[in-house]
């Protein structure tokens, strides 16, 4: 049976808690040494006015009172040192560490994962959600034992000096938690929408980012800052909603906090009248009073945040329950492979749509060039995805000279499948980081050899910086052309058995595809290769042509 999301999103707080929890139970001591501390100034205050009034003669003098109390703010001085030091340092490495687990979670998930939803939804996992539950761990959480003995002291200290004021103190608690509830029933929703409005508005900027030049060169610049501002308008007033309903809870308990101190000082007074109670008395008490009023207001804010937290926690919990990649479970290390490849049987459909292969067979022979050509959502690109375990067919197999990939680990598959794609994804770095991206440790003597293979060296040659050039954000400063060889000599340093070309020529104009061709004969002859193209020129390349109609066959043309 599957726990419900509120005690899913319980146990991973608990989970993040249980690292640190010597760390935390020292701080849960510096806090409740603090409580005891805010009792005493209470009863030094009552002693004080004992003293100055000359009513009842202290056993210590005034100024020795006055020597005391500095001592106890000092102590209290330090003891707020150390706890917000410690909190606050627990509470980064709390952050740190669940983002260090979503994000490694978030390079477990396959990439249809991230086709269906938008980045600004993750992005905000690793930063709003994961400081959330950090701040609740260590300043909401941490304050409930505190919060709960400062009550506790006090109203013993209240009964103490004066048991019927004590007992109307309890008298007001129901009209505190009927107003909590009323007041902040509305903040779970609202807490959940406001994340989710969150993620939308750093989702439109992510991707604005991205589609910056087709933004400019539409003008679509007045579209897109109009719905970035409805986004930001909308999250606007949710936050003024949150922060109406927070700021009326913290006052709504003050109020009625002042209301009972008014009918404390009434009924002291009374009692000052009549001899039940000392004027130094009186003042501790309703300095008690109003330290029974603190841990109320925290309370208060504990609710609020129990409201946020669950919105933040049901969202993380969700994502971590997403159904990572095949799992890295082969017990077989593919090694050094000819690279015969097959499917036999394959089905595979995306979720929500039909099977895009369905029975699907297919042979290459080690060493052939093979080209796959067919309709847009034939399933060709769906080939070279499952060839990489990028997904893993609902059944059927591939086979790499035999085995069944499935069978083997991730690692050892993809480094004998190399993938040059039409979409070419570079860091903003330097050529040389591009090009070893897949093998950080390489020389640069290896780097070079990879680029003067895919024929990238010249034009690298003739950058500002040549293999130190930085070439920003996905290769803006390449041009297409450039930014598919650097991706060729980028697969190629890791010298694949098998190489996909999944429309590796789309960037090219006619006279660049043909030198890529007649650039690629050679690297061709090294390898098995499968071509996937719409393109033509591309056809001369392969030693057989299919054409992939009905995702059950590959027909030769």
């Amino acid at each position: 049976m599957n726990k419900p999301p509120q005690a899913a999103g319980f146990r991973l707080v608990l989970g993040y808690i249980t690292p640190h929890r010597r760390v935390l139970l020292a701080v849960l001591a510096l806090l409740l040494a603090g409580s005891a501390l805010s009792l005493a100034n209470p009863w030094m205050a009552g002693l004080l006015t004992a003293s100055v009034m000359g009513n009842e003669p202290p056993a210590l003098g005034t100024r020795a009172l006055l020597g005391l109390w500095l001592g106890l703010m000092v102590l209290g001085g330090l003891q707020g040192f150390a706890t917000q030091y410690f909190i606050g340092t627990t509470g980064e490495r709390i952050t740190a560490e669940m983002r260090t687990r979503l994000y490694q979670h978030l390079q477990a998930l396959p990439v249809g994962y991230y086709q269906q939803r938008r980045a600004g939804d993750t992005l905000t996992l690793l930063s709003t959600d994961a400081e959330i539950i950090s701040g609740f761990v260590t300043d909401t959480l941490m304050q409930l034992l505190p919060a709960l003995l400062t009550f506790a002291g006090a109203f013993l200290m209240m009964a103490w000096l004066d048991l019927t004021i004590a007992l109307l103190a309890v008298l007001f608690l129901p009209a505190f938690f009927l107003a909590m509830k009323l007041i902040g029933r509305r903040l779970r929703p609202l807490s959940r929408a406001w994340v989710d409005a969150n993620s939308y508005m750093v989702s439109v900027v992510e991707e604005n980012l991205g589609m910056l030049p087709a933004i400019k060169a539409f003008t679509r610049e007045g579209h897109e800052q109009a719905r970035f501002e409805q986004a930001n308008r909308h999250l606007f007033a949710l936050s003024r909603q949150r922060l109406r309903i927070n700021a009326t809870l913290a006052p709504a308990v003050g109020l009625l906090g002042g209301l009972g101190l008014l009918v404390f000082l009434w009924v002291g007074t009374g009692h000052i009248e009549s001899g039940q109670l000392s004027p130094a008395s009186l003042v501790s008490l309703l300095l008690y009073a109003a330290l029974l009023m603190s841990p109320l207001r925290t309370l208060a804010n504990v609710y609020g945040q129990v409201q946020l937290t669950r919105g933040s926690a049901e969202r993380i919990v969700e994502f971590l329950g997403q159904q990572p990649e095949p799992a890295d479970e082969g017990e077989i290390e593919l090694g050094e492979v000819r690279g015969q490849v097959r499917f036999e049987g394959v089905r595979f459909g995306y979720p929500g749509r039909a099977a895009v292969l369905d029975g699907f067979n297919l042979e290459i022979a080690a060493g052939e060039t093979i080209a796959i050509t067919g309709r847009n959502g034939a399933g060709k690109s769906t080939l070279a995805h499952l060839l990489m375990r990028f997904a893993d067919p609902e059944s059927g197999r591939v086979l790499i000279d035999g085995t069944d990939i499935r069978h083997c680990t991730l690692a050892s598959v993809r480094a004998r499948v190399g993938l040059v794609a039409q979409h070419v994804l570079l860091l903003n770095g330097s050529v040389a980081e591009n090009i070893a991206y897949g093998e950080p440790a390489v020389s640069r003597d290896r780097i070079e050899a990879a680029a003067r293979a895919a024929h990238a060296d010249a034009f690298i040659c003739e950058l500002p910086e040549g293999y130190d050039t930085v070439i920003g954000d996905q290769g803006v400063r390449l041009s297409g052309g450039q930014r598919q060889r650097l991706s060729l000599a980028r697969t190629l340093l890791r010298n694949p058995a098998i190489l996909i070309l999944d429309e590796a020529t789309a960037m090219f104009d006619p006279a660049g595809e043909e030198a890529f061709i007649a650039d690629c004969h050679e690297l061709l002859h090294q390898r098995t290769v499968i071509l996937i193209t719409h393109r033509p020129a591309s056809l001369a390349l392969a030693d057989r042509v299919l054409k992939l109609e009905t995702g059950e066959r590959a027909d030769a043309v």
